[in-house]
């Protein structure tokens, strides 16, 4: 057992510790950490820290953030400390997102046709219709495969006891892959004797897994099928994994304009002429996607796509619509439909959740709002989010007199003391609470990355790990196995 080496190593007297147990000694799996980087003085530990900052600012790898009055574009916050998952905890991980992801793709199946589960009352008919995610010009449609969540990025939280939980889904256009894959690289260069013991599984053909996911649900799938990623442009939030994405599969990156639809077929203008398109892994908004359908006033995305799309001559991945699953109000229903269609019990719990579409529910939710964390049913990013127990009564009361105007937009969650993980800041390892998004492609099969985004909420207390938030990020580790 590694024992707190220092006073620079601080401990959380609440939650799960990611790293030290309840007697002070390192968990087994992270031994060899606590011991390499107790080991390194303040002066090499800043030195190495400047070094990985300034890798990042070469490199470009930034995010925006909108409305910030010191300039949209911002380093990634990276913190060295990694966070560790054994082999058994992942297998348990992996098979529970497997479980969930198949069982919501399922979901999205039906809704968009036959409607079972609304018709067996699973899930209320009002709460799908009134959702703006759910695209009932797309009822009747099947995409290609079957497949609507080709790319979803799931969000885990633990609690006090260190069980895993499913906090969200996000099925439309997770974003975050690009930084695992980044941190990874940035953590090898800067801490290469961390990963000298410790068998950790590689992550680096994500994007070639991503683009076979892609290629198999291409029509023209034994035509050698081109696939392109479709950008909103240099001023998006996320234009640093667009364009890292697109560079690592060798895919062209193109914003709406470069492409066309003449026929029903998609095509991208090239040096060479025109050329068919066949897969297009869109990071636009379904709203945006096709002025011909949605927002008239849309500038970002493709006139005739979706008839393009209708006709099954070009794939669209994610599929337009499957962002209903992301709705806060439909994750209370998950377990329902993992039941439902897979006649299974859940592998993985998730967080006790009422619903303002329940009368009873959202009167449980008004009389203690000082209690809970409520949000939008439709928001992300750490928006429009009510946090009881650190709110205080002039914003609660406000509030709550938001929520009356349409109980059907909110939901409401206990809060959950998020497990803390050492972080480095200040000349010392400060506690500071994480979630994990695991990131799932359903292509010929269901994978999982080993691993995934490690968020970290670097401000003192916060319980809001987004980085639009100020939050950071870690490389995480899946261990093949136990340690030599």
């Amino acid at each position: 057992m590694v024992d707190c080496p220092s006073v620079r190593w601080q401990r959380d007297s609440g939650g799960f510790d990611e790293i030290f147990g309840a007697e002070g000694t390192a968990r087994p799996h992270y031994e060899e950490i606590v011991s390499v980087l107790g080991d390194m003085s303040d002066r090499e530990l800043r030195r190495r820290e400047r070094l990985q900052q300034v890798s990042l600012l070469n490199q470009g790898i930034t995010f925006a953030v909108y409305g910030d009055k010191e300039g949209i574009e911002r380093v990634f916050p990276f913190d060295f400390v990694p966070r560790v998952v054994p082999a058994d905890e992942w297998a348990h991980i992996e098979a529970g997102l497997v479980q969930r992801v198949t069982a919501l793709n399922l979901f999205l199946l039906d809704i968009y046709a036959d409607q079972k589960c609304l018709r067996d009352g699973i899930i209320p008919w009002e709460l799908i219709l009134t959702r703006k995610e759910y695209k009932r010009e797309l009822v009747g449609i099947a995409p290609s495969r079957n497949v609507y969540t080709h790319v979803v990025g799931t969000d885990l939280i633990r609690d006090d006891e260190g069980r895993y939980l499913v906090l969200e889904d996000n099925c439309r256009s997770p974003s975050g892959v690009s930084y695992v894959l980044e941190n990874r690289n940035l953590l090898t260069r800067s801490f290469p004797e961390l990963f000298r013991r410790n068998p950790v599984r590689p992550i680096d053909d994500y994007p070639s897994r991503l683009l076979e996911a892609l290629s198999f649900v291409a029509p023209r799938w034994s035509q050698d099928p081109l696939a392109v990623l479709l950008t909103p442009g240099l001023l998006n939030s996320a234009y640093f994994e667009h364009s890292f994405l697109a560079r690592e599969m060798g895919v062209p990156l193109v914003e709406g304009r470069d492409l066309s639809v003449e026929d029903g077929h998609v095509f991208i203008r090239t040096t060479e002429g025109l050329r068919r398109v066949d897969v297009i892994y869109r990071r636009i908004d379904d709203d945006f996607l096709d002025p011909l359908a949605f927002r008239r006033d849309s500038v970002l995305g493709v006139p005739g796509l979706v008839t393009a799309y209708r006709q099954g001559n070009v794939a669209l991945a994610n599929a337009p619509g499957a962002g209903v699953a992301d709705d806060k109000a439909v994750y209370a229903y998950v377990p329902d439909l993992i039941r439902y269609y897979l006649a299974e019990d859940p592998l993985l719990d998730q967080v006790h959740t009422w619903v303002g579409a329940r009368p009873d529910e959202f009167q449980y939710m008004l009389d203690h709002l000082e209690e809970l964390v409520v949000k939008t049913t439709g928001d992300a990013g750490g928006y429009g989010m009510l946090i009881g127990p650190s709110a205080s009564k002039q914003e609660i009361d406000e509030y709550r007199e938001q929520m009356k105007s349409n109980p059907g937009y909110y939901i409401g969650q206990p809060r959950i003391e998020l497990s803390t993980h050492p972080t480095y800041l200040d000349s010392a390892f400060r506690p500071r609470r994480v979630d994990l998004r695991p990131f799932i492609l359903f292509g010929d099969s269901i994978r999982v990355m080993p691993g995934g985004l490690t968020r970290v909420a670097l401000r003192e207390g916060s319980y809001v790990v987004n980085s639009s938030q100020g939050g950071g990020s870690k490389d995480t580790w899946v261990l093949e196995g136990r340690r030599p």
